[in-house]
């Protein structure tokens, strides 16, 4: 798993990247109550705003770590938006991408992440 430093995550399987918000972004932001994936075949670009994310307290958009082709949005999430909050790094993902471009450049690992997140 790797993490951006506007907390998103990724996971890697192949060339399919699962992104979400990171614990430290949910825990951040409250109360999730609706949140907007975007639909199969959109083309993001690494740092695009890609889905959207609203809690009780703020509205956040979310930015995509990599580059490529949206092949599912979580749609789950309409629904239970909640499970951001309750498992934002495994049910909460937001989308799964078809990399164009499998670069980690700008990503962090797990320990790399908990340190910035110290200096926060």
């Amino acid at each position: 798993m790797h993490f951006s430093k506007d907390h998103e995550w990724v996971q890697f399987d192949g060339d399919i990247a699962t992104v979400g918000i990171t614990k430290f972004a949910a825990d951040a932001l409250g109360d999730v109550v609706f949140v907007e994936t975007p639909d199969a075949g959109k083309t993001v670009s690494k740092g695009d705003s890609f889905a959207v994310v609203e809690s009780v307290k703020a509205a956040s958009d979310v930015y995509a770590p990599v580059s490529g082709e949206v092949i599912e949005g979580n749609a789950a999430l309409a629904s239970a938006p909640e499970t951001v909050n309750a498992d934002p790094e495994g049910e909460g993902w937001f989308a799964k991408i078809k990399v164009s471009d499998a670069s980690t450049d700008g990503l962090m690992d797990r320990a790399a992440y908990d340190a910035f997140l110290a200096t926060l």
